[in-house]
């Protein structure tokens, strides 16, 4: 019954919100999206505009019992603002799956808030990468006693670099650092709470102009050592502009500790608007 129900409410979630959302992209203008990787880029949003991303994962998840399974769908609102800055709020609604006889959770997860800035583009004279940083506090709006949010405020500072190798090739690095809390997002993520060090690293190719393919490594350390508590995973992926307004993301990853899926996958999309 506890599973029926939870079926019952994310087909309705899906029906209200994401099938919605979906149609707004025919209204759009394409982009060049940054999903499905975890290692954000230096771009930041046009001044004045809206930039929306949507995707939604589903991961096996590893030594984790009675946690079996997680699906999260998150969603994320950007808005440009003068001089290379933006902000942005983004929350995921989660679905974690367990064992026979212990009851499945869903719900909203913690929110987070954030700005990011460009200091430094990159220019095809100069042999310096762009440059950007970006600082986040993650809210609990979760429920933790089901595990959908860890109960903790979190302070997240992302330092990140991009070069191009080549007109088509582009490699970008992300180095960060968590104040308090932690880096958990439902049953995935570190726990240990205190201070952790995040980082990603992703290269990406156009192979056509409507394709680019690309992977990525990215994990967290924690300050004791604790590789019980660390993440390390891989991606495979790209995003493909399906038409003018379309821009569909798609990957498959895997990782190594607690804190990361042992498989996932994940489909998504992008736009900015008006």
């Amino acid at each position: 019954m506890l599973a029926a129900s939870l079926k019952v409410r994310s087909m309705r979630f899906i029906a209200c919100v994401v099938l919605p959302l979906g149609c707004l992209l025919c209204f759009c203008e394409p982009i060049n999206a940054q999903l499905p990787f975890y290692t954000d880029d230096t771009a930041v949003t046009e001044p004045g505009k809206w930039h929306f991303e949507f995707f939604n994962e589903y991961d096996a998840l590893q030594l984790q019992y009675p946690n079996q399974r997680q699906n999260t769908a998150n969603f994320k609102l950007n808005f440009g603002l003068l001089h290379d800055l933006e902000v942005d709020i983004d929350s995921p609604y989660l679905s974690i799956y367990r064992t026979t006889g212990n009851q499945p959770s869903s719900g909203v997860g913690d929110t987070n808030l954030g700005i990011k800035s460009t200091f430094r583009k990159e220019s095809p004279t100069s042999r310096p990468p762009a440059l950007a940083a970006s600082f986040y506090v993650e809210f609990p709006t979760g429920d933790e006693s089901q595990q959908l949010g860890s109960g903790l405020h979190d302070y997240w500072l992302n330092l990140i670099a991009q070069k191009s190798l080549s007109p088509k090739t582009k490699i970008t690095g992300n180095l960060g650092y968590l104040f308090a809390g932690n880096t958990s997002t439902g049953a995935l993520g570190t726990t240990t709470q205190g201070h952790v060090f995040p980082g990603g690293l992703s290269l990406q190719h156009d192979f056509r102009p409507s394709l680019t393919l690309g992977a990525e490594v990215f994990g967290a350390y924690t300050e004791n050592g604790n590789l019980g508590k660390s993440q390390l995973q891989a991606m495979a992926g790209g995003h493909y502009l399906i038409r003018k307004g379309l821009s569909f993301c798609f990957g498959l990853l895997g990782g190594k500790y607690v804190a990361s899926p042992q498989l996932g996958g994940q489909i998504g999309f992008a736009m900015d608007f008006p």
